[in-house]
């Protein structure tokens, strides 16, 4: 059976359908077969995995997982083997799901808390390279977005030298690029875990400068989005490893090579090199993406240079209407990294409406898609960007209110903090469009969100909305009660200074409006909550509950009068004497203009 099925496919499946493989599983596991058997076994279905997808299939279905790692218990070694390459063999293959096995950051655990740490370290000083290799895979698995691991490695003894020493012998220009780029990603994961620090020279003169080798016209397909994705990685929270990285070897006009591959095709000579790069383009540009997106996080001298490289805008849009869900959201990431720039909103994102492909992108995308677009979505339309109307003439606050009903909890936040946005200094037909389509509920709904930033962007989308005076009185003729409701519920709430300090400001707006001050006014249990915090032990929120009495007791206004003689009498003339002689300046300051208000 062995001679007859190696390296033919036909003879693989004619086995198969004959139904040797429960027959071939039965003997492996039989106690009374000899070893000799029991290996042979093992051989010939490891040779039946070596076929077509659907000889895996046949295999998984059978059950054979379980049976070779039974086998691994044996003594004897070359069955072992024989089962171990089998194994390779299954798992290799993309139709084995991986759960089958250890994957997940549970599973690094299980594997550490066994001495895989321990047991494979040696394996890295092996006189086999293939040895050595899969070791430094090993640990770059086991490492990756794991502290428990990456703290632990920093401290591994190998023949008298600490792991990172050889990791960073391993990323020598010397080395094969397999072995560079591996160790390149141990020493990122254990930077970005803490366990080295972001200017140790490992980092800044080895592992960086090899990752931006990694990205250069020279290298392979694979080595170029690996190294890419790695170096995005690496850099993604680091502004100093960013600046560092947008100076070494000409990185950003380097990668915007990776959107005109393959470059020339008189140069690729292998034909079957050049089938597989064509249909993995885009592997290369969702990596270019990803690594601009991690340079341009920060720094704004950064984000001007990825602008003016080469039709980068255009690329960008092109990139969110890609097929590949992975290019559009690396097109997203990239995006999102340069509205950060006040200038580049103001500026090439006007020029070449960003918006509209982005508008699009929000449609109809998986949430993680989701959750970047709206971020960028954010902050085109912070008040001074020229994108801000089109935008919102395209039916963006019909979309950003559906986002705030999302089960997503971070696209809830980049709902409202974009209807924030949007509210801040509009007009008043803008306003009501928003409590339109937000419905009262739904503002209810976010006010007593659990998420206390869901809460706070909420309260400033009230506070903008409440703002002008024209304004407050048409929004509170119409919502007054159901505020008021909110406004009394937060501050008898359990909640934060900040919560309670933007309720009091949502509050001291109302009080500036002309007959929205009547609805505190002639509310007792708010006036009583007022004067409370105009004695509690945080300034802040004193200040807060001083805005409110201020404008409710502002001379010039009608009816001034009577709100002064009833404030009094309610005791709050006390209290602005009493602040009058705080310790604070601000507070200070604040009551004296009150009670000058009570003498003028």
């Amino acid at each position: 059976m062995k001679n007859a099925v190696i390296g033919n496919n036909k003879q693989k499946a004619n086995l198969i359908v004959l139904g040797a493989v429960p027959r071939l599983l039965y003997l492996l596991q039989q106690e009374t077969s000899s070893t000799e058997l029991r290996t042979e076994c093992a051989v010939v279905l490891g040779s039946l995995a070596m076929g077509t997808e659907n000889n895996v299939k046949s295999l998984l279905d059978c059950h054979i997982i379980p049976a070779l790692l039974q086998g691994l218990l044996s003594p004897d070694l070359k069955f072992i083997e024989a089962c171990l390459r089998c194994l390779r063999t299954i798992f290799i293959s993309p139709v084995t799901p991986e759960d089958l096995l250890y994957t997940g950051p549970d599973h690094q655990t299980i594997l550490f808390n066994h001495g895989a740490v321990q047991n494979i370290a040696h394996l890295l000083v092996s006189t086999s390279y293939k040895v050595r290799m899969q070791a430094l895979k090993c640990f770059s698995v086991l490492a990756f977005e794991n502290p428990q691991v990456s703290m632990t490695l920093v401290n591994v003894l190998v023949d008298g030298e600490l792991l990172p020493q050889i990791f960073v012998k391993m990323l020598q220009r010397d080395k094969p690029i397999e072995m560079q780029l591996t160790s390149a990603k141990c020493l990122t994961s254990m930077c970005r875990a803490g366990a080295i620090r972001t200017d140790d020279s490992c980092i800044v003169l080895k592992t960086l400068p090899c990752l931006v080798r990694m990205c250069s016209k020279e290298r392979l397909l694979e080595e170029r989005v690996e190294g890419a994705e790695t170096l995005a990685y690496l850099i993604e929270t680091d502004v100093e490893l960013q600046r560092i990285a947008s100076i070494t070897d000409h990185l950003i006009v380097m990668l915007a090579d990776y959107f005109k591959y393959p470059s020339s095709v008189s140069a690729i000579t292998d034909i079957k090199r050049l089938d597989h790069d064509l249909k993995h383009a885009h592997e290369l540009r969702q990596a270019a993406f990803k690594l601009y997106a991690s340079l341009g996080a920060n720094d704004e001298d950064i984000r001007k240079k990825i602008i003016e490289t080469e039709n980068m805008m255009d690329r960008i849009v092109n990139g969110l209407s890609e097929s590949s869900i992975k290019v559009r959201l690396a097109a997203v990431r990239c995006l999102h990294s340069l509205s950060r720039s006040v200038q580049q909103l103001r500026t090439s994102f006007q020029d070449h409406a960003v918006w509209k492909p982005l508008m699009k992108v929000l449609q109809n995308a998986p949430n993680e898609v989701l959750v970047v677009a709206s971020s960028t979505l954010c902050n085109l339309l912070l008040e001074f960007s020229p994108s801000k109307e089109p935008i919102l003439e395209s039916g963006a606050i019909e979309l950003l209110c559906s986002l705030t009903q999302s089960e997503n909890l971070a696209l809830r936040v980049n709902g409202i903090w974009a209807l924030m946005n949007v509210a801040f200094q509009a007009e008043q037909k803008i306003k009501s469009d928003i409590l339109r389509g937000l419905s009262t509920e739904q503002l209810f709904q976010l006010l007593s969100d659990s998420d206390v930033n869901v809460l706070m962007k909420t309260l400033g989308l009230l506070r903008n909305l409440l703002s002008t005076r024209p304004h407050i009185d048409h929004i509170m003729s119409t919502h007054g009660k159901q505020i008021m409701q909110a406004v009394t519920l937060i501050l008898e709430g359990e909640h934060n200074i900040e919560v309670k300090e933007q309720t009091l400001c949502i509050l001291a707006n109302i009080a500036d409006g002309t007959t929205a001050k009547e609805l505190i006014m002639t509310n007792d249990d708010i006036l009583q909550k007022i004067k409370y915090y105009m004695s509690h032990s945080n300034v802040k929120l004193q200040l807060a509950a001083m805005f409110c009495i201020s404008n409710l007791i502002w001379n010039e206004e009608e009816g001034s009068q009577e709100r002064q003689d009833k404030l009094r009498d309610m005791g709050i003339v006390d209290i602005l004497h009493k602040l009058s002689q705080s310790s604070d300046p601000n507070l200070c300051d604040k009551a004296k203009t009150a009670l000058q208000q009570y003498l003028a």
